[in-house]
């Protein structure tokens, strides 16, 4: 049986319904929507426009990565939500990829939404992997293989 892990990471936002942070099976680790709420001021108000919301939300999924023992490396998928989507979603990807670099950007999706929890214009998710060994052998990248499902190609 896989071992599932439950999160609670300290010094993340306090979460705003039943849920954990993050949970983990099998090296790979899905974290709940973070919200651009201050983990320090759980009642303080939200940071005013997208921009700076979505910054408070990269850096709150960065909290909670870092407190499961990863960062935003290790992202390999992503779900933003936005209350106003035709106004905010050009801003809101300009600060979200500033998060990443050009060459390793997470699959994502994002879509409209008619509300959000404490009424935040923006809300992200992501599913992150532990470092894996690659099943790809030396021998294998030699032969000129891309991976272990490319086929193998004759030898000349």
């Amino acid at each position: 049986m896989n071992t599932v892990r439950f999160m609670m990471i300290p010094g993340a936002p306090a979460p705003v319904a039943p849920f954990s942070h993050a949970v983990e099976v099998d090296g790979w680790v899905f974290l709940t929507g973070q919200m651009p709420t201050d983990p320090n001021n759980d009642g303080a108000p939200l940071p005013a426009g997208i921009e700076a919301q979505t910054r408070r939300v990269m850096d709150n999924l960065v909290l909670v990565l870092n407190g499961a023992g990863l960062g935003l490396e290790h992202v390999v998928a992503a779900r933003a939500f936005l209350t106003n989507f035709e106004r905010d979603y050009g801003p809101m990807n300009e600060v979200y990829r500033s998060y990443f670099p050009k060459d390793r950007l997470p699959a994502r999706t994002c879509v409209g939404v008619n509300g959000l929890a404490r009424n935040a214009l923006v809300e992200i998710d992501c599913i992150a992997r532990k470092s894996q060994p690659s099943p790809v052998s030396a021998s294998t990248r030699r032969r000129g293989r891309s991976s272990p499902m490319a086929p193998e190609r004759e030898a000349r």
